[in-house]
């Protein structure tokens, strides 16, 4: 099941999407019965209980006429105010930092904040402060259930599903110091979406497809099976240390740039189109524009 969050009329809503002779057609729960959540964190606080119902509400709702096609409405990011927003520094072979050519012991983790948020076909912002700004395709997880020392074998029993992130980065404020954040942290600084693809429908994180392209040339490519530390593990790890929540989510790392894209460095500038398509979970895109701030 797709899981998406979308403004119509002014209204923000929670809904399914499905493709139907190439046309994706979105379906609100609130409009089709009104005690069903009106948001996603709701839907995920609520439990498995919750899951199984709506996936009874959308095979009940044959009538197409209750549902609105894609174009119709605005997409926003599935989660526009996650809770914790939790990443992954160097999670790739072959991206493992400058000077590095063993494998770390353990993950590199750091923080986003959630103004960063925004959804699929909303403008990326290169801030005034920034000429160093650049992209970089993920494979996000976002917590079902609550977890708490979980062991590695029971991690993804704590997982609603997956979305797609692009972690923009201003290069210039990452460096400035060994902690990372305030780089990562500018306004609109974390496309996530277009769906929260729920996790039976991926059943193995680990052998996904992933490619970003600008303005339509590849800059990466990889597998996720080439990560180093897995989606299991990182649950389990992160919740050895903090209670994950519902609503919790954790971008699992980027690849290295394709070699082409490396050399010589391009950072993004206005009119560029950033687009991430990662297997079974759909296409994020975000065009490029200049800041105000």
């Amino acid at each position: 099941m797709q899981l998406v969050t979308f403004q119509h009329k002014g209204q923000v809503c929670l809904g399914t999407q499905i493709l139907r002779d190439g046309r994706a057609y979105l379906l609100e729960l609130h409009r089709v019965q009104s005690d069903l959540p009106a948001d996603l964190l709701s839907f995920l606080r609520a439990g498995p209980s919750m899951m199984e119902r709506v996936r009874e509400v959308v095979s009940a709702s044959t009538d197409m006429s209750q549902w609105f096609l894609a174009s119709e409405v605005t997409l926003l990011a599935p989660l526009p105010r996650p809770g914790k927003i939790l990443c992954v520094g160097h999670n790739y072979k072959g991206h493992l930092g400058i000077g590095r050519e063993d494998l770390p012991d353990y993950p590199n983790i750091f923080c986003k904040t959630a103004n960063t948020i925004i959804g699929c076909g909303q403008p990326i912002l290169i801030p005034k402060a920034s000429t160093q700004v650049d992209y970089e395709a993920e494979l996000m997880v976002v917590i079902g259930k609550t977890a708490r020392q979980v062991p590695e074998s029971e991690a993804l029993a704590h997982v609603a599903g997956y979305t797609l992130f692009n972690d923009v980065s201003a290069r210039d404020f990452q460096k400035r110091t060994s902690q990372w954040m305030l780089g990562k942290s500018f306004d609109t600084f974390g496309p996530m979406g277009p769906a929260l693809v729920t996790a039976d429908e991926i059943p193995n994180p680990q052998c996904l497809d992933l490619e970003l392209t600008v303005n339509g040339v590849p800059k990466q490519r990889t597998n996720t099976r080439d990560m180093i530390f897995t989606v299991p593990f990182l649950v389990s790890y992160l919740s050895a240390v903090m209670t994950l929540e519902p609503g919790d989510v954790i971008a699992t790392g980027t690849p290295a740039k394709l070699p082409e894209a490396a050399s010589p460095q391009r950072f993004l500038e206005a009119g560029d189109r950033v687009r991430i398509t990662v297997e079974k979970l759909g296409i994020l895109e975000n065009q490029v524009a200049l800041g105000t701030a």
